[in-house]
């Protein structure tokens, strides 16, 4: 049981960064399997995908440092930025999303939005995927 959670965690928090994952998989097989708390699952996987997700916003915070957001000069960028800065935080809701949730996260570091709000609105978006791949609301 120990060694599922962990896998099920670091499954996790790889599908949360830049790098491929299936902890969605992993977490699906694991709740058929029924020998663990579904609740457990999902809280592991909370754990990992969410410290990926803040992992890829503090990436984004460094590279603040060191090129501006004055680098951003085409107008697609500009749109996807005041979009993002409009939103706020509750843009990471979305950070479960395939293909643009790992960019949002490392955008909203690079625009140094609010970080706990953040990791409270990746931690949500994530909960309720997970959620959902469990079948808590099907």
């Amino acid at each position: 049981m120990e060694a599922e959670l962990y896998s099920l965690f670091f499954s996790s928090l790889i599908s949360s960064t830049l790098l491929p994952g299936g902890s969605e998989a992993y977490l699906a097989w694991l709740v058929t399997d029924a020998e663990i708390s579904v609740w457990l699952l999902i809280g592991v996987a909370t754990a990992g995908n969410t410290l990926g997700g803040v992992i890829t916003f503090g990436m984004g915070w460094l590279v603040a440092m060191r090129y501006p957001l004055r680098l951003l000069a085409k107008e697609k960028h500009q749109r996807a930025r005041r979009w993002v800065e409009k939103t706020g935080s509750s843009v990471l809701l979305l950070s479960w999303l395939p293909v643009v949730g790992d960019p949002l996260c490392f955008v909203a570091g690079w625009l140094k939005l609010n970080a706990v709000t953040g990791i409270v609105f990746i931690a949500l978006g994530k909960a309720i995927r997970y959620m959902l791949v469990a079948g808590l609301f099907v």
